[in-house]
């Protein structure tokens, strides 16, 4: 199954995309793709439910839309240097243990919706990622449990402000937590949808040229390890996200490093979660 959500900023309404391409407005079963639905079992509730009610779904039009794939979660935990190529490129070595920062709740926005560049900066960067969404309440959960309480996957842009993140003192937060930093969709595959998110190409470019091309193969802690070991300390409640980390090719990286400015536009996507589309406009 795939979960939409459409409608404009704060008004959208839950839906589901067919393989086909048809959207259709689940409304009349829930009122939101939030933590009650994920932690009630909503996604085998909601297949019960459209085996009887799919063709009375209204279908939502193509023209309408896409806002993030689920309300907003208590909490986004990230991965960083999660490629071995990544950590090369940022001039930092390959961790023992992931390396996590939190990303604040109030960047995310729809996957299509334009990129604010913060006042002040001149340093803000893409990064495509493997986003997982929990789906079960998880504490202390060991690593051969650890699918087991995920409800699905989603195409993320770590939009990250390097002089924020790097340059200035305190923690990374400030520069991955801007307005604006976390598009994702467009829709959440539930687990049946991807037989490995451990084998998936992602991709970005950056106005048509190619920046970032790789694979979650390349991970250095892949989904289950990751989603055990955040669960060691704090407890993962339906509907957080864990974003799992960039591959190589970020801005930072490149010689002389290249940064986004007013008018780029972004293009990204992952095997199986389709793609997504940002343009960046400076803060004014």
């Amino acid at each position: 199954m795939r979960l939409i959500r459409f409608g404009a900023v704060d008004k959208e309404k839950p839906g589901i995309l067919l393989a086909n391409g048809k959207r259709l407005d689940v409304s009349a079963f829930c009122d939101d793709f939030d933590e009650v639905f994920f932690g009630n079992n909503g996604i085998e509730k909601l297949q019960i439910w459209l085996d009887k009610n799919q063709e009375n779904c209204p279908i939502v039009s193509n023209d309408v839309r896409l806002g993030p794939p689920l309300m907003r979660p208590s909490k986004i935990v990230c991965v960083g240097l999660n490629y071995a190529k990544h950590a090369a490129e940022s001039g930092m070595s390959i961790p023992d243990e992931p390396v996590l920062f939190f990303k604040a709740t109030t960047a995310i926005v729809g996957p299509n919706d334009p990129i604010i560049i913060p006042k002040g900066s001149k340093k803000t960067d893409w990064e495509v990622e493997l986003a997982v969404v929990i789906g079960k309440k998880a504490s202390y959960v060991s690593e051969s449990e650890a699918l087991h309480h995920v409800a699905g996957y989603v195409l993320h842009n770590d939009v990250s402000e390097r002089a924020f993140q790097l340059e200035q003192s305190g923690q990374w937060v400030k520069g991955k937590s801007c307005d604006t930093f976390a598009p994702i969709g467009p829709f959440i595959a539930t687990p049946e949808e991807i037989d490995n998110p451990n084998n998936l190409n992602l991709w970005l470019k950056v106005n048509g040229e190619e920046m970032q091309n790789s694979s979650t193969s390349d991970f250095i802690f892949n989904v289950q390890q990751v989603v055990s070991y955040i669960s060691q300390y704090m407890t993962l409640l339906p509907g957080d996200i864990i974003s799992t980390g960039t591959p190589f090719g970020v801005g930072l990286g490149l010689t002389p490093p290249r940064y986004l400015k007013d008018g780029d536009v972004i293009e990204l996507g992952i095997e199986g979660l389709g793609t997504s589309r940002q343009t960046c406009i400076a803060y004014k």
